[in-house]
């Protein structure tokens, strides 16, 4: 009997350390409804994983990790995730209408659901364009609010590992940090308004040949600086699309130059043409001067350019601000 029960004692260990064994990779399934592509993307600063999606939206893949944050895409959508080794996650959304709906299910759940309100929350909160054009004191109490109300979630969200809980901290300082530099950045008055602008020579141009801005003399000209790693500057093409397409044969040309670097040349030239951008669009070839001419820290970033080569407004309001169109209506085009 000693022995039998010895026996089931052994057993029963061997069965609670089977159960409590964490696994040495992260596993991602799920479905989507009303897909719109075959794949995801997992991405760090360079792509992880590539998962594939069924024509019926199911997917299902493993990974392994370095815990920390990640970006999970479907095609121009994106959302942020924590990602742990070990972590099971079934996830489900709507392609149209991904951060509305995406949700997380499984070990891992409760930090990723936290994250994908929290990008909710801040694309309520946070509308750049907005707070860059509020007076100080505005801005200073749109700013201390939505801090607060990041803090409050943050708060509120149980059972969170109080590592992750100090980073998230620390983001919030950072972020409010950032913005206030940024503010403060964009209401000096420019050196560059009113003035010659800086000039860019021989941009290889998509469509063929070369273009410099001396070319586009006679018309306004709208830059876009932009790259194909840029989240938010993809996410301003279907507005850049819109506001030329309402803007077609008026006397102003709309230019995208995009200062990817040499290894993303290929890169370059299909999401040009995949995304069927429009307008002219410019790769700098490597060359940054005419970006460090205008001192850009960050992109997108959009430039005014008059047709006698004098700068309207060298941090322009970007596409999907309607202060564009009030600015492009004052000057007549």
């Amino acid at each position: 009997m000693k022995k039998l029960l010895y026996i089931l004692a052994i057993t029963m260990v061997f069965v609670s350390c089977k159960k409590d064994e964490v696994k040495d990779y992260v596993t991602i399934s799920g479905k989507i409804t009303n897909p719109t592509s075959d794949s995801l993307v997992v991405a760090q600063r360079s792509i992880i994983k590539s998962i594939k999606v069924n024509q019926d939206g199911m997917f299902s893949d493993t990974l392994k990790v370095v815990s920390g944050n990640y970006v999970l895409f479907d095609g121009q959508e994106q959302a942020y995730m924590y990602l742990e080794n070990g972590f099971n996650l079934k996830i489900t959304f709507d392609a149209n209408q991904f951060g509305e709906t995406i949700n997380f299910q499984g070990k891992g759940e409760v930090v990723n659901n936290y994250l994908a309100e929290k990008i909710l929350m801040q694309e309520l909160l946070l509308d750049y364009d907005d707070l860059m054009s509020s007076e100080k004191a505005d801005f200073d109490k749109k700013l201390t609010s939505s801090i607060e109300q990041f803090e409050a979630l943050l708060k509120n969200t149980p059972n969170l590992d109080p590592t992750f809980i100090a980073d998230e901290e620390k983001s919030f300082e950072t972020m409010a940090e950032q913005l206030t530099t940024a503010h403060n950045k964009n209401n000096k008055p420019s050196i560059f308004n009113g003035k010659p602008s800086p000039k860019f020579n021989d941009y290889e141009n998509y469509a063929g040949g070369s273009m410099s801005l001396d070319d586009l003399k006679g018309k306004y000209v709208y830059i876009d600086l932009w790259a194909t790693w840029c989240g938010p500057c993809k996410a301003e093409i279907p507005f850049l699309k819109r506001v030329e397409k309402a803007y077609h044969g008026k006397n102003i040309a709309f230019v995208s130059i995009s200062l990817d670097r040499a290894n993303a040349y290929d890169k370059w030239k299909t999401m040009v043409k995949e995304k069927e951008l429009t307008g002219i669009q410019l790769y700098a070839k490597g060359d940054e001067k005419f970006a460090r001419d205008f001192n850009v820290s960050g992109i997108p970033r959009f430039i005014l350019i008059d047709p006698n080569g004098i700068v309207v407004n060298d941090n322009a309001p970007r596409p999907s601000n309607e202060k564009l169109i009030t600015l492009f209506d004052g000057l007549n085009i």
